[in-house]
Formats: structure tokens, C-alpha cells, sequence
């Protein structure tokens, strides 16, 4: 809920971003402990490309992992850049998030090579990285332009490793997908440079 009357400070929307990103964490590693009781059972909520029926699977891809050393690999990115990009706003922030999951979801159904299973946060990590990167740049802020250069700075080499198409066991193409979405995202949902950053309980 949204009361901009009271408003928050910059302390507030940190406290409640982090908040959100760390309960979002501890689910994905909640997940993977039941994944890994139940004889990994939830890794068939992945992704098989072109059958109608995994369209269901879209969604919720995203939180699921084949292992813990490959959500440990994602975890320190998504929890800093989905901290970085809930600063302006939850709300945002989850209409942002959706956007970069279902057309990442949807892109790995369509075009992800036969007989694969993909699933994993990195689509949204690639998506965040691209919606921070470039929302600066769109809504002309200074302080956004700053952390987008910044984050191209520290991640922008691990990035442009994961798009790499001779990596064994990775999608480059859910990687793709998702950075698009981010850089799609920074523009469905930019906000006008003259309004301050959106409140929102």
C-alpha cells in the first residue's frame, strides 16, 4: 500500500528491500532442502522446451535449482541486485521481477535446444543486472546512471561469460532472455525523472 503523505525514508526502503531479498533467498534454499529430501522431485518444475504442458513450469523455474553449488552461485547476485532495484520501490520492483520471469520462462519454452530442463534464478539475475544497467540511462538520474556503471563494472565480465554459447550445462539462451527483459523492463516501467521514488508499504 502506497501512503505518500508519511512516506518512508532512504533507511525505510533499504530495511523493507532487504527484508523482501533475504525471505526471498531463504525460500529458493528452502526449496532446494525439500528438492534434495524428496529425491530432488521439484527439479521436474523446470523448463522442457515446446511441450504445451511445461508452459505451467514457467514461473516457477525460478525458484528452483539443481543443486545447492548452483544456487549458492546464485544467491550473493540476486540478493545485491534485487536489493539494488527494490530500493525505488516494491511494488515496482515485483512488477519488474514478473515481467523479466515470464518472458524469460517463455523464451527458454520457445527457443532452449530439445530434451533440456532449465530452471534457476540467473534469467532473473541477467534481468535485473539489465534493468539496472540501463534504467538510469532511461529515466535520466544521475544516482541511477552511477550504480548502472557500477554494476557493469563488478559484474559485467561474469555476465558477458554467461552468454557465452560453449558453456557445458548452462543456458545461454535463458541468460539472454533475461537481460533483454531487464533492459525491456527499465522501459515499461520507468518512471518520470521529475517524480520522486515510489513509497510503497
Amino acid at each position: 500500500m502506497s501512503n505518500p503523505k508519511a512516506g518512508w525514508s532512504q533507511s525505510d526502503r533499504a530495511l523493507a528491500a532487504g527484508k523482501l531479498m533475504l525471505a526471498w533467498v531463504a525460500l529458493l534454499w528452502l526449496l532446494e532442502v525439500v528438492d534434495t529430501a524428496t529425491g530432488h522431485a521439484l527439479d521436474g518444475f523446470g523448463v522442457t522446451p515446446r511441450d504445451p504442458s511445461e508452459l505451467v513450469d514457467v514461473v516457477p523455474s525460478s525458484f528452483i535449482h539443481f543443486g545447492f553449488a548452483h544456487l549458492a552461485a546464485n544467491t550473493v547476485p540476486l540478493l545485491v541486485l534485487g536489493f539494488l532495484a527494490a530500493l525505488a520501490g516494491l511494488r515496482r520492483f515485483l512488477l519488474v521481477c514478473a515481467l523479466i520471469i515470464v518472458v524469460d520462462g517463455l523464451g527458454v519454452w520457445l527457443i532452449a535446444p530439445a530434451h533440456t530442463n532449465t530452471a534457476g534464478a540467473s534469467g532473473l539475475i541477467f534481468g535485473l543486472f539489465g534493468f539496472l544497467l540501463v534504467s538510469g540511462f532511461v529515466e535520466r538520474r544521475p544516482w541511477g546512471v552511477l550504480a548502472g556503471v557500477l554494476i557493469a563494472a563488478i559484474w559485467g565480465g561474469s555476465i558477458l561469460a554467461g552468454l557465452a554459447p560453449t558453456q557445458t550445462g548452462v543456458s545461454w539462451q535463458g541468460h539472454l532472455l533475461g537481460l533483454l527483459a531487464g533492459v525491456a523492463a527499465a522501459f515499461v516501467f520507468r518512471r518520470d525523472p521529475a517524480a520522486p521514488p515510489a513509497l510503497t508499504r
